[in-house]
C-alpha cells in the first residue's frame, strides 16, 4: 500500500513538472507582458474566439448553399421472405445505384442575405472578443499598479523602519547611561514595533495583490509569480478634452462597432424572413439504374435501365398558420430593440467617459495636494529627527510628526496611482494603449 501512494506522488510530481515545461510564460512580467498574456489565455476570451470560429463555419456553410448538392446512394438485395406454402427464406441478388442534386434557382435573394448575414456575425463575435480585451486590459493595469504602489510603499516603510532602528540602538545607549527616561525609551520600542507591523502590514498587501493578478491571468497556484515595475511612473497632468474623447470612443469603441452592426444584421435578418413568403424556384435532378439476378448480363442491365429525370420545383407559399407573418413582425421588433440597444450603448459610453474624465480631474488635484502635503511633513521629520539627536525636543514630538508623515506618505502613494490608473482608463477610451 505504502509502495503504491509513493508511485502515485511520483506521478503526480512528475505531471506537475513536465505540465510546467509545457507552459509558456514571459521570461518578465512587464505590465505589456501582462496584457499581452492574458489575452491570449484568458478562458473567457478564449471561449468566445471559440464562437467566432463557429461563427466562420456557419459563413462557410452559407457560401457553399448557392452550389448544387449532390448525394449518392447504392443498395444490395440479399434475401427475400416467400410466404407461398409457410414462410420460406428465397436468396435475393439485387442492386440499384444513383444519385440526385438539386440547386436552388431563384428565393427573393434569401442566399445572397444569408451569406452577409454571417459574414456580420463573424464580425460580430469578432468585436465581442476586442470588448473582451479590452475589459481583461484594465483589469490587469489596475491589478498591476496595486502591486507596483505597494512595492513603492514597502520601499519607504523599510526606510522608516531603518531609521528608527538607529535610533532605538542610540536610546539604548543613553538609556543605559541613564541620559534619558525609561518613558522615552519605552516609546522608542513602541515606535520600532509599530514600523514592524505598517512594513509586514504593507509586504502582506503585496501578497494579496500578488495573488490579485495572478488569478486573473488565470496562472497556476504553483507558480511564482513576481512583476518587473516601471522604472519610474509619472504622473502627467495633460487631459484631452471631453468631447474630443467622446467622439473618438463613438467612432473606435467595438461596443459601439457592435451596435451598428447589430441593426444592419436584424435588418437582414428582416429580408430573409420576408423571403419566406416568397416562391422558391429549384432544379433538381438524379441518375439511377439496377441490376437483378437472372433478368440478363448485370452489365447490360445497368446500361438498358439506367433513368435520369431532370425538373423544376415551384414551392409557392400559401397559408401557414400564421408562422411568417409572425416572424416578421418579430424581426421588426429586434430592428428596433438593436437601435435602442445602440442608444444605450452611446448613453452608457459617454457617461462612462464623463465619470473618468472628472476621476481623473480631481486625482490630478488630490495628487498635486498630497504630494505638496507629504513634502512638507518629510522635511519636518527630518528636521524633528535632526533636533531630537540635538536633544532639542523628546521622543513623544518625533512619535507624533513620524505619524504625520506616515499618513502624508500613504496618501501621497494612493494619491499618485489613483491618478496614473485614471489617466490610463480615460485615454484607453481613445484606443490609445496601455502604456506606463
Amino acid at each position: 500500500m505504502k509502495a503504491r501512494i509513493i508511485f502515485l506522488v511520483f506521478l503526480n510530481i512528475l505531471y506537475l513538472h513536465l505540465d510546467g515545461q509545457n507552459l509558456k510564460y514571459p521570461e518578465v512580467w512587464t505590465l505589456e507582458n501582462c496584457i499581452d498574456y492574458a489575452k491570449s489565455n484568458n478562458i473567457s476570451i478564449s471561449s468566445l474566439r471559440l464562437s467566432k470560429n463557429s461563427a466562420s463555419q456557419d459563413l462557410l456553410q452559407a457560401k457553399a448553399a448557392k452550389y448544387p448538392n449532390l448525394n449518392g446512394t447504392i443498395s444490395q438485395g440479399l434475401f427475400a421472405l416467400n410466404a407461398n406454402s409457410g414462410l420460406h427464406v428465397q436468396g435475393l441478388n439485387t442492386q440499384s445505384v444513383g444519385a440526385n442534386s438539386s440547386i436552388t434557382l431563384y428565393h427573393d435573394s434569401y442566399i445572397k442575405n444569408n451569406v452577409i448575414s454571417k459574414d456580420l456575425s463573424v464580425q460580430l463575435a469578432d468585436l465581442s472578443v476586442q470588448e473582451s480585451e479590452n475589459n481583461i486590459t484594465l483589469s490587469v493595469t489596475q491589478a498591476f499598479l496595486n502591486i507596483v504602489m505597494s512595492q513603492e510603499n514597502i520601499v519607504a516603510l523599510q526606510s522608516l523602519l531603518t531609521t528608527t532602528e538607529t535610533q532605538l540602538k542610540q536610546g539604548t545607549q543613553l538609556y543605559n547611561a541613564g541620559s534619558i527616561s525609561k518613558l522615552n525609551f519605552l516609546l522608542l520600542q513602541s515606535q520600532q514595533a509599530q514600523d514592524e507591523y505598517n512594513l509586514i502590514s504593507a509586504q502582506n498587501n503585496l501578497k494579496t495583490d500578488l495573488v490579485n493578478l495572478k488569478q486573473i491571468l488565470q496562472l497556476p497556484t504553483s507558480y511564482h509569480f513576481q512583476i518587473t515595475a516601471p522604472v519610474e511612473i509619472i504622473v502627467s497632468n495633460d487631459i484631452k478634452p471631453l468631447e474630443d474623447v467622446q467622439q473618438i470612443a463613438q467612432n473606435q469603441r467595438p461596443e459601439m462597432k457592435y451596435g451598428e452592426l447589430n441593426i444592419e444584421n436584424s435588418e437582414l435578418l428582416l429580408k430573409m424572413t420576408k423571403s419566406s413568403i416568397k416562391p422558391t424556384l429549384s432544379l433538381s435532378g438524379n441518375i439511377s439504374t439496377s441490376y437483378s439476378l437472372g433478368n440478363g448480363n448485370y452489365i447490360n442491365q445497368l446500361g438498358n435501365q439506367f433513368y435520369m429525370p431532370v425538373g423544376l420545383s415551384l414551392g409557392i407559399p400559401i397559408y401557414n398558420n400564421r408562422i411568417y407573418k409572425t416572424a416578421i413582425e418579430k424581426s421588426k421588433i429586434n430592428i428596433e430593440q438593436a437601435q435602442l440597444d445602440l442608444e444605450n450603448t452611446k448613453t452608457v459610453l459617454n457617461q462612462q467617459i464623463e465619470q473618468a474624465y472628472i476621476s481623473l480631474q480631481n486625482s490630478l488635484s488630490q495628487y498635486e495636494s498630497a504630494e505638496k502635503q507629504m513634502n512638507i511633513n518629510e522635511q519636518t521629520y527630518a528636521i524633528v529627527n535632526a533636533q531630537m539627536k540635538l536633544g532639542a525636543i523628546d521622543y513623544v514630538q518625533l512619535q507624533q510628526q513620524k505619524l504625520i508623515y506616515i499618513q502624508a506618505l500613504q496618501n501621497y502613494l494612493q494619491a499618485k496611482y489613483t491618478a496614473v490608473l485614471n489617466k490610463q482608463i480615460y485615454e484607453f477610451y481613445t484606443g490609445q494603449k496601455i502604456n506606463l
